[in-house]
């Protein structure tokens, strides 16, 4: 009976052993980035620069994959379902933890217990675009004019923000206006360039190239207050629309469980690429606000979203579908 218990202990404190050596050669292998939104979307770009910064700091390539559709919760549930051994991350926005929960009737994740919050991002600050050929100039211009065509302004959207963005504009100014969804931004933008759209609200990193080339007209950004960024255009209070206050978040996440050995390391590597002057300027010249912090206080953070978007939906009008 001696012989089974002794081995028993060995291969407990083999086991032990193990653990610590396995989060210390990590990465041994590629790691896999998932991106829940299409190529060319602002989190897509973003991200591509966060995966090649990673990767050089861990000394391992970042393959970034998207998973495009659902609200995000597509990649979402993906992620969730991976082996937390730091192999699949996923960088993602308010979209799958902050809205999905709100906007559709079934999520088949828990946004806080069934992820492992390793680092926030940034913000990419929303504007609000429309085609350039359309008759106003100005958010309180585009509100008469919806106003005296009732039911006849469109607005798009590629994501959770556009979405609620839209409705809540709608709710603020009272005006009648028909949503038109699509399943990422570039499809979206595409059409309001085109003119098949009216407007929509972007984040910064899709739309600015298209307003800077004249193919889209910037009204305002999404916040109460102007952004840093694109410090020309006014927010929504300034443009005459009251408790209107919407931002994008960004951050990085892992499937629960995560090894916290894993986790403190790939936070101080994304708290080492926000604070390089050169890599801000080139996110901040996409619109892209980088920063970050600890993994708790992005943790807690991702619950406080989840409730305030819950509230913004709600106040908004929308129901789930």
């Amino acid at each position: 009976m001696k012989l089974p218990r002794l081995l028993a202990a060995l291969c407990l404190a083999m086991t032990a052993m193990a653990q610590p050596a396995a989060a210390d050669t990590y990465p041994s292998k590629p790691i896999t980035l998932i991106v829940p939104f299409p190529a060319g979307s602002g989190t897509d770009a973003v991200g591509r620069i966060f995966a090649m910064e990673l990767g050089n700091r861990l000394g391992q390539q970042i393959v970034v994959e998207n998973k495009p559709g659902a609200n995000a919760t597509i990649a979402a549930s993906y992620v969730a379902r991976a082996k937390p051994d730091g192999y699949t991350l996923f960088v993602t926005t308010n979209t799958s933890h902050s809205a999905a929960p709100f906007l559709m009737k079934q999520v088949p994740y828990d946004p806080v217990k069934d992820f492992t919050a390793i680092a926030r991002g940034g913000n990419l600050p929303f504007i609000l675009v429309t085609n350039p050929k359309r008759p106003y100039k100005t958010v309180q211009e585009l509100v008469d004019y919806a106003r005296k065509h009732p039911g006849k302004v469109t607005y798009a959207s590629g994501n959770s923000t556009g979405i609620v963005a839209g409705a809540t504009l709608a709710r603020r100014a009272g005006i009648d206006i028909l949503h038109v969804p699509y399943k990422g931004t570039p499809q979206a933008m595409t059409d309001v360039v085109g003119g098949q759209v009216d407007f929509m609200f972007t984040d910064l990193a899709s739309g600015l190239p298209f307003v800077q080339s004249g193919q889209l007209r910037a009204l305002a950004v999404s916040t109460a207050e102007r952004s840093a960024i694109v410090p020309e255009l006014p927010s929504m209070k300034e443009a005459g629309v009251a408790d209107f206050d919407l931002n994008s978040w960004n951050g990085y996440f892992g499937p629960a469980g995560l090894p916290p050995e894993i986790v403190a390391r790939l936070n101080a590597a994304i708290n080492d690429i926000v604070r390089d002057p050169a890599i801000k300027q080139k996110l901040a010249g996409l619109g892209f606000d980088a920063f970050s912090g600890t993994p708790q206080d992005f943790s807690a953070f991702v619950a406080s979203q989840r409730d305030l978007w819950g509230k913004l939906i709600r106040d908004a009008g929308i129901e789930a579908q």
